[in-house]
Parts: structure tokens; sequence; C-alpha cells
């Protein structure tokens, strides 16, 4: 790593309410005494900003401070700021989460893909996690050859069966489905642009312009694939066992393109402005927390209905053969394009209704519409965890255990997985 704990307090920065200092405490220690080299917090609480914070060094290496306004890559958090653009449609009428996926994408039914739910395909279940036609950089945003690709790919299970963490190819076929639904053919990073973002005034992209600003964007300081040998008891064993070998869905779910497989390779302009909806959104991480927060009070000013809120709120139906992920090797729940709660990962208050996604590396935003909380944090240092990154759940729990008086945010240790 390039340096540890060397952050000066002056550059730890921002703001709280009254009544959430602990959560500035939290993100002051991490900087202390786990290794944060950039960092930013927000919470929104009640349709309203409590927790403004952020701190440390955009770039390591040339130790350029982060700033008020610093956008950041967040990889999987992408995929649960992704999924309000669906739910904005389902909230119009224009989808159906238990109508057929080839009722709005003909060319989807090919190979055994007739039958696979709208439902399925965002709980990870429709066996759609690897693409094997090989793709550039240059086929992610909206060709003809991605279109392609994911309407011939056959399922890796029968759909329904089994899940498995549609850990890159999630975004590409919710774009799909978003351009033939919507009247306007927008693909999902322009439909947001126009439909959520602007709405909400967020700064945040599916797609980073190319004429942004690149000296607002923190770089990612990243770890190399074999790094995660020497973090088993961080990474689960049985995840980086089978994605050390390059032919299992493991591996090939997270290698095409092949420039995806390297961490800091999310760095690159080309990388942060092709359309990989499921990884590779870059903005403020108050953004982040704002659209959240608005979604966990009822998500009115996006048009959200209460049936669209109560779909959110609940995990799919579980797969016919259980809860073992296929491509993660560890138990995981799913709703629409969001993470749930489990034993292994809790979050939120007790009623497991709160919903998000995490990043690769230890980022982590989500709704809790039980208490109308938003939150998001997202850091340049990546971590070794799937989940449940110190610095997070640090976080987290000052927020919800210490300011809330929710239950604590730490992992079951009934469930036998309290180090995943």
């Amino acid at each position: 790593m390039v340096f540890k704990r060397d952050v000066p307090a002056r550059l730890v920065r921002g703001d709280v309410d009254e009544g959430y200092g602990a959560v500035a405490d939290a993100f002051r220690e991490n900087f202390a005494t786990r290794d944060e080299i950039g960092a930013a917090c927000a919470v929104y609480h009640g349709g309203r900003k409590v927790v403004d914070l952020w701190g440390g060094y955009r770039e390591g290496r040339e130790r350029l401070p982060w700033e008020a306004d610093t956008m950041v890559p967040v990889f999987s958090t992408s995929k649960g700021v992704a999924a309000v653009a669906l739910a904005v449609l389902h909230a119009r009428g224009l989808l159906d989460h238990d109508e057929r996926v080839a009722t709005y994408w003909p060319e989807f039914a090919a190979a055994g893909k007739g039958d696979v739910t709208v439902r399925q395909l965002l709980a990870h279940q429709a066996g759609l996690a690897v693409i094997d036609r090989p793709l550039e950089l240059g086929d992610l945003t909206g060709s003809a050859t991605l279109a392609t690709a994911l309407a011939e790919q056959r399922p890796a299970w029968e759909p329904g069966t089994r899940h498995g963490y549609h850990g890159q190819s999630l975004g590409w076929y919710e774009s799909e489905l978003i351009s033939r639904i919507d009247p306007e053919k927008r693909r999902i990073g322009r439909f947001f642009a126009d439909e959520v973002a602007a709405p909400l005034d967020l700064d945040f992209h599916l797609g980073l312009p190319r004429d942004a600003d690149r000296d607002r964007i923190a770089r990612i300081h990243g770890f190399r694939s074999w790094e995660t040998m020497l973090h088993l008891r961080a990474m689960p064993a049985p995840f980086v066992r089978a994605y050390a070998n390059p032919r299992s869905l493991s591996a090939r779910a997270f290698g095409n393109p092949r420039v995806l497989s390297t961490v800091e390779n999310f760095n690159r302009p080309d990388a942060q402005a092709a359309e990989i909806p499921a990884a590779n959104g870059v903005g403020q991480v108050r953004s982040i927390a704002k659209l959240y927060g608005e979604v966990a009070a009822g998500g009115a000013a996006l048009g959200l209905t209460g049936a669209t809120m109560d779909a959110l709120c609940v995990a799919a139906p579980p797969p016919r053969d259980g809860l073992l992920d296929e491509v993660l090797r560890v138990e995981t729940r799913f709703s629409l394009g969001y993470v749930k709660p489990f034993p292994a990962f809790r979050f939120g208050s007790g009623a497991d209704r709160a919903f998000g996604t995490v990043g690769l590396g230890g980022s982590f935003a989500f709704a809790e519409p039980d208490t109308g909380t938003g939150f998001a944090y997202a850091m340049n240092r990546t971590g070794f965890r799937l989940w449940g990154d110190p610095r997070e759940v640090a976080l987290r729990e000052a927020l919800f255990t210490r300011v809330l008086g929710e239950r604590p945010q730490r992992p079951d240790p009934a469930s036998g997985r309290s180090r995943v």
C-alpha cells in the first residue's frame, strides 16, 4: 500500500448535525487506526442531510487532498444506484417484475431464456453471470456486439433454481431491458441522468462524461488478484479458491472484458467513460446518500409508488436449490437489483427491509425505509472483504447503534460466517 497512518487531522473535514458526532468520531478513527487514505461518508435522515464528511487524499501517491466535490469510482455500489432507474419504470407502470424479460426484449428468449422473469434477472437467478463472447471496452456502450452477446448467452444453470452474483453482466442486461421499455429508447446511463440524477441534482454518472474534470476524481489504490490469497481471513476462502481457477464461474464473471479484471484499471479514462452500470459508477458520495435518502423517504420526487417501495423492501423468493451463491461461493440474499440483509451481513434496523449494494474494496450504500435513512460510504484504498469492511462497519455501527438506537450492525455469530 502507498502509505499508512499519516493523514493529518486537518484533512478530515465536513460536518454533522447535533447528535451525530459518533459518526464523525468513527470517520476520524478510520484515518487514525484503519489505514484510510481517502474517503467520504454521508447520511440523509428524514429527508435532510445529517452527516457530510470527507477527508484524506484523493490521490495517495501525490498526496492531493480529497475535496468537498471529489468524485470516486464505487464499483458495485453502482448497482443499487442504477437499479433506481428500473424502480422508476415500475412506478410508471412500464415494467412488471413478474413478466418475462422476452416480452420486452424478444431476442433475449434465445438459448433457453424464454421464461426468465424480470424478477429472476434482477435477483441474480437467471444464470447469466458470465458472458462467453469476448468483449472490448468499446463494445460496452450500446453496441450491437454487446446486445448480441447478451441475447445469445446460455444460462449457467436453470433459471430460478440457483442464484449467483452477476457482478458485471447485470448492468448490461438492465440497460438493454430499459432501452426496450423506455418510450425514448434511452439506455441506462442517459435514462438515469435524465430521470433520476436531474430531478435530485445528483453528481453521479453511469458512464463518466468525457468532458468531466478529472482533477475531481479520486484515484483507486487497488490490490492485485494474487493478493487475495494473503487475506483468506477477510476474503472467503471458497471464493478465493474458485476465483483462482480461470475456468470457474467466479473468475469468468469478472473477466470480460479482460481489462476489468484489474482493479486499478478502473482509474482509466476509457474504463470510466464506458457504460458499465454494475461496476463503474463515478460520483460524489453525498449524491449516493441523497438518492438513497429520497428512496428511504418514499421516493416522491422520483414518482415512486407504495407498490414499488414494497417490492424493493422484500427479498426475492429464494431459488429452489438454496441460497449458496454460485459465484461468490457463500450464502447471499438479493431483491430487485439489491442486496438484502442476511445473518452474515446485517445492516439497517431489525426489520430487514433495508436494501443496497456493496462495492469492491469496501464501499457500501443503502436505504433503510423503516428509519427513513440513506447511508453512503466510499473510499479509494481497496480492502479485501466481500462486505463488512471494518471502516464502513465502524461508521454504520456508530450511526445505527449509537445514534439511532437500532440493532448492532456486525454479523450474527450464529451464522458461522462472522469473518466474511
